[in-house]
């Protein structure tokens, strides 16, 4: 039976983990650290520019075998298990959250306050910001003041945003480029330049958004990390009488009938907000028939992330779609919510749009186009105003009953229980999603008419959640949450888990920043 030793074991191999363990090595560069990840890697960067071209023209995954087949969960929105996890496919955007989203309880007496200032979690996005050379500009709101100005400028607008920053501020509203994780101004951290050619909906060829093989590759062409790949951590065992964790047990995808032992001092789970709750879940027995850091119960409740609003507009400003729909404008006016007033609390997003601007077979009137008459339709509609892409991410909070349990009727190939995903707004949320709707609803007709537009049709509210989150949530008691606000877990003083998983409440807009920061901010107390 192989057994690996180091100092601190990192199962998951995702973004959170890249930045986590580039920071103990330079906080502790002697440290033995080993990362763990169940998918493969995929280190073949010299490829991408080819996986991208036959992504366009024959409609292939530009991901070859990103995921397991058999390990799925049933209620989330990616199957994704590879070294660079989901972020080797994120869009980069790097938008913080406000110091609203800490302090829900205190303000509103909503949902539940996180334990840590606002103030020292801002240090760690600047910090996050670094890492990930964010490009953006300062938020035209005071109340967004920052205590670094951003690594880069922002991405330069297009011409079609620039023409949509226009109309979308004769509502009132202030907009912003929304911050992106791209190297605009020059190549950063062995990664290339962005040229703006709007490929990054399938893959980065030049690296220039950033993905964290790249890191891994480099911390690995160091010796600072060892990486195990394609090895899938079931089980995490208890000390015998202690509380302390002695091993995580594995199995190679190669070997599915082996046991690998990996003892550590240190074991931190970084595997996102589905398999990190899981494995908790998974690692029972006699003495913990619940699963490990589960002594509140907590573990695998309050599921979270935030539920959407979206709609389509119809301008008289003239746009060409096309130009680079990846990027989009922000504004963060409606990230406060005065006090004593009806609560809701959401960021306002615009896209460029080519909605009913693409060629078709069939007119208005549903008579068969042929010939030219096609082209003579097209041109017609493409000249002719802009669609435009509206949507607010909306502060949605999770009921104890929104829940990752063990499902089973799902499992793998060694029989283990996939994990089943049930979000639930808490009674709060659920009774003012109607007044959501209508508010958003207003928001969107307001910026339309700026402009004589219209929306197309009816605001849509989305059937997931999306940056999920939660499932060990962090919190200074511990009958009332599994880790403390570094994600060290109440019932194990050497194991941790960081990111998604702990956050109490998943804002209102992306939350990939705030769980890098506060991965960096893990980072130091783990490294002692």
């Amino acid at each position: 039976m192989p057994v690996h030793e180091s100092d601190i074991c990192v199962i998951g191999g995702g973004i959170t983990a890249a930045m986590l363990v580039e920071r103990l090595t330079e906080l502790k560069p002697d440290l033995r650290i080993t990362v763990v990840e169940a998918g493969r890697s995929i280190f073949d960067r010299e490829n991408r520019g080819q996986y991208h071209r036959r992504a366009l023209e024959y409609g292939e995954h530009p991901w070859h075998d990103d995921f397991i087949e058999d390990q799925r969960a049933r209620g989330m929105i990616s199957m994704t298990m590879a070294v660079g996890g989901q972020a080797l496919h994120w869009g980069g955007a790097c938008n913080r959250f406000s110091e609203e989203d800490l302090r829900l309880k205190s303000l509103y007496g909503l949902a539940e306050d996180w334990p840590l200032a606002w103030g020292e979690l801002e240090r760690y996005y600047v910090a996050a910001e670094r890492r990930l050379n964010v490009a953006g500009d300062a938020s035209p709101y005071p109340e967004d003041r920052r205590s670094a100005p951003y690594p880069q400028p922002a991405m330069p607008l297009s011409y079609n945003l620039q023409v949509l920053k226009t109309w979308a501020e004769q509502s009132g509203l202030k907009f912003s480029p929304l911050p992106m994780s791209r190297n605009v101004t020059a190549p950063f951290g062995g990664r290339g330049q962005c040229g703006l050619y709007d490929t990054c909906g399938d893959v980065c060829p030049t690296g220039a958004r950033y993905s964290p093989d790249y890191t891994y590759q480099q911390l690995i062409a160091a010796r600072k990390v060892t990486l195990h790949d394609r090895m899938l951590i079931r089980r995490l065992v208890v000390d015998e009488g202690r509380s302390t964790i002695a091993m995580a047990q594995g199995y190679h995808q190669d070997r599915p009938n082996e046991v690998t032992e990996y003892r550590a001092k240190q074991f931190v789970l970084a595997s996102g907000q589905c398999w990190s709750p899981h494995l908790l879940l998974l690692s029972t027995s006699a003495r913990f028939p619940n699963g490990v850091a589960n002594r509140s119960g907590l573990v695998g409740r309050f599921m979270n992330g935030h539920k959407f609003i979206s709609a389509q507009a119809a301008i008289d400003e003239g746009t060409f779609p096309g130009q680079n729909m990846t990027h989009s404008l922000i504004s963060r006016e409606y990230f406060r919510c005065a006090t004593g007033k009806a609560f809701v609390r959401h960021d306002t997003r615009v896209w460029e749009s080519s909605a009913g601007k693409e060629p078709r077979l069939r007119g208005g009137d549903g008579r068969l186009l042929l010939g030219d008459e096609v082209l003579t339709d097209w041109r017609a509609r493409a000249t002719k105003g802009s669609s435009v892409r509206l949507r607010t991410y909306y502060d949605s909070h999770p009921a104890i009953d929104s829940r990752l349990a063990l499902d089973p009727v799902s499992k793998n190939r060694y029989g283990d229980p996939m994990p089943k995903i049930d979000r639930q707004l808490d009674a709060a949320a659920q009774a003012r999603e109607a007044a959501t709707l209508a508010h958003c609803t207003a928001v969107f007709e307001r910026m339309a008419r700026a402009s004589n537009g219209r929306l197309t049709g009816q605001p849509s509210v989305s059937t997931y959640w999306d940056h999920p989150a939660g499932g060990c949530r962090m919190g200074t008691d511990p009958a009332t949450s599994v880790c403390d606000s570094f994600g060290r877990t109440h019932d194990h003083e050497n194991l941790f888990v960081i990111g998604a998983p702990t956050l109490p409440t998943g804002g209102c807009t992306n939350g990939t920043l705030t769980f890098v920061a506060l991965s960096l901010r893990s980072a130091e107390r783990i490294a002692g």
